[in-house]
């Protein structure tokens, strides 16, 4: 009996809590129509609020095949590297590992850490060491990379990356506050994943 009575439960708990997919729900928002006519009865000589949905652009739809290319945005701060870029697979440094996004991919949110960001067109790859950011891949074959810095791999100098990596290796050890071993620490992280790119 009491075997029966938890089977009961978690299939109720599973029914209650199923979450849809973003590809359950519409493409488009509807306008809500009931309250546009209501505020021209009540008000008639004033247009309407917008809503937060009037300045958004409609999600667009998830393609029903899947298409032969991924198109990618890279975006820094101050700067738009790749915009709209068509290719074939990208390589991200997620905090999770190496992540590799084909077209097609599920939608994902990831943290990025600092490492290289791989883009693969044909046989050409180039590749971009990222700080930090994060990656959106979209359900309709479009990821947009976010960057806090970004910079072409071939344009980093490896000298001055050693130089870095062994000022802040030393830094920890002089560092008088938690703040300033905290920068010590990243200073010498971004420096190892520098080097670790450049080495590897």
């Amino acid at each position: 009996m009491l075997r029966q009575s938890s089977r009961v439960l978690l299939s109720r708990a599973a029914m209650r809590w199923r979450r849809p997919f973003s590809t359950d729900f519409v493409a488009e928002t509807p306008a809500d129509s009931k309250f546009v006519d209501t505020w021209k009865k009540a008000i008639p000589n004033m247009d309407p609020p917008k809503t937060p949905s009037a300045f958004m652009t409609p999600r667009p739809p998830t393609p029903s095949t899947i298409p032969s290319k991924l198109t990618v945005n890279l975006v820094l701060p101050y700067d738009s590297l790749l915009s709209a870029k068509e290719v074939d697979m990208v390589i991200v440094p997620a905090t999770t590992g190496q992540m590799g996004v084909l077209p097609g991919h599920v939608a994902t949110i990831a943290e990025l850490k600092p490492g290289v960001l791989s883009v693969h067109e044909g046989n050409e790859v180039k590749k971009y060491f990222l700080s930090s950011g994060f990656a959106f891949i979209h359900a309709n074959s479009v990821a947009d990379i976010m960057a806090v810095e970004a910079t072409p791999l071939d344009q980093i100098d490896p000298s001055l990356v050693q130089k870095g990596l062994a000022e802040f290796t030393q830094k920890p050890n002089s560092a008088m506050s938690d703040v300033e071993k905290a920068e010590a620490q990243i200073g010498v992280d971004v420096h190892s994943a520098l080097n670790a790119a450049l080495t590897g």
